[in-house]
């Protein structure tokens, strides 16, 4: 599977189909692990076998995950800095998918009387997957135009959904299998996470081989890690030259913080509001992919011709529909076109807000600002899951109110969008230095 015309004709002078067909590759390789792990088996595994359906379940597993999250806020825009003094985002990104792989083989050696190495392992493999895909965001803008990113972002985010459905299609043969043969969910989810891992790993090659590292080392002095605290601030100071980006990045916080609890809490729901069990859910989350893999594709042409802002308002309204439809689901069919809607809307607002952030950054601080980006994802990943957890936690057990919770941070994402000047800031990235 190769880009598109329209996608080779949006890449960068010297960069060839094949190098964005191994970009594309790592969303590829990494959307098993979330689809597997964060949203559609082992979450829902967590909270029902893990931690025994007690009402602290979805927030032990959502305060799980924003430790690492917490963990990434803090290294990532440190990281970005090292990445671009040393020109080392490829060797880093192989460190990460290692680490990753390593801590989801271990988990699935984790049962229920292991409760805390679940929760370290999860913290552990989450930090490393969240780190890479900073990572490999950052190399958007050396290979496609400002006007192009849209369409190779869509693409890789569309490609990675198939990924994601791979991942989980052989999951489910795996789980059918093992259903069919008296196996209980100890016995075959473990195995998921092995399948998942040795999936990443293997699709995750033909980026480490086809990828460049283009950027150059510059000043190697100053990257410790007291420089990484530095780097966050003068990244945080550069947000007052470009505010408009910074006005998105607020942006992505609050309404990445709803999607994010969606990802996080998907089957979680489906399981515990709308009574799915595992192959059900599954063949949900299923699905959904298909529905965000065609979100993402279509979305990325949507938005180089309507422009970014508005691409991304249109998500926004989507994702409120979809809430309150999910909300208001009372049998299967309803809840499944809330899932569709959920899914078209998860691809478009995904690719969407990780391409305006590569069009409103300065090439020379590229690296720093999409460890920002990072940033304000991971925040949104605490944010969301952790207020859903809690809604579920303090009226023990009400999913569907839980769900309610999330649409203010959509009504303020689109509050946020509005104050975006795309023009603007393109505008102050063609005054600024070169370095």
């Amino acid at each position: 599977m190769e880009p598109s015309r329209d996608a080779a004709g949006a890449l960068n002078p010297g960069v060839r189909k094949s190098e964005a067909w191994a970009w594309a590759m790592f969303d590829f390789a990494n959307s098993g692990y979330t689809t597997v792990v964060i949203t559609a088996i082992y979450n829902a595994y967590f909270v029902s076998v893990i931690a025994g359906n007690a009402h602290w379940g979805s927030l032990a597993w959502t305060a799980a995950l924003s430790v690492s999250y917490a963990l990434v806020m803090v290294t990532a825009p440190g990281l970005g800095a090292w990445a671009d003094a040393h020109g080392a985002k490829k060797t880093l990104l192989i460190v990460t998918t290692l680490g990753c792989v390593l801590a989801t083989i271990a988990l699935g050696l984790a049962g229920p009387e292991l409760l805390w190495l679940a929760l370290l392992l999860i913290v552990i493999g989450n930090y490393f997957y969240a780190t890479g895909e900073n990572l490999i965001a950052a190399f958007l803008p050396e290979l496609a135009r400002g006007t192009g990113m849209g369409r190779l972002s869509g693409w890789g985010w569309g490609l990675g959904y198939f990924g994601g459905m791979l991942t989980l299609g052989a999951c489910l043969a795996y789980v059918a299998y093992a259903q069919e043969a008296g196996g209980a969910a100890r016995d075959y989810v473990p195995v998921t996470l092995w399948i998942t891992a040795g999936l990443f790993l293997a699709a995750a090659l033909p980026t480490f081989i086809g990828l460049r590292e283009r950027a150059l080392p510059g000043d190697t002095r100053a990257s410790g890690l007291g420089d990484a605290y530095r780097g966050l601030w003068r990244a945080l100071a550069r947000m007052r030259q470009y505010r408009d980006l910074g006005r998105f990045l607020l942006c992505i916080v609050s309404y990445q913080a709803g999607v994010q609890a969606v990802i996080t809490l998907a089957a979680v729901y489906a399981q515990q509001a709308m009574g799915f069990d595992t192959r059900q859910t599954i063949t949900l989350i299923l699905v959904v992919n298909v529905a965000a893999a065609a979100g993402a594709l279509a979305f990325g042409h949507v938005q180089d011709r309507i422009g970014h802002r508005r691409a991304i308002a249109l998500t926004l309204l989507g994702w409120l529909l979809t809430i309150i439809l999910a909300w208001a689901a009372t049998e299967a069919g309803r809840f499944w076109l809330a899932a569709l809607l959920a899914g078209s809307c998860l691809g478009a607002s995904q690719s969407a807000g990780r391409a305006l952030v590569g069009y409103l950054s300065p090439p020379a601080h590229r690296a720093e600002f999409f460890g920002l980006w990072g940033m304000a994802v991971k925040l949104s990943s605490i944010l969301g899951p952790l207020t859903y957890g809690l809604a579920v936690w303090l009226t023990r057990g009400d999913h569907r109110l839980a769900m309610l919770t999330l649409a203010p941070y959509f009504l303020l994402g689109l509050v946020l969008l509005m104050r975006v000047d795309v023009v603007r800031g393109r505008r102050l990235i063609a005054a600024a230095p070169a370095r």
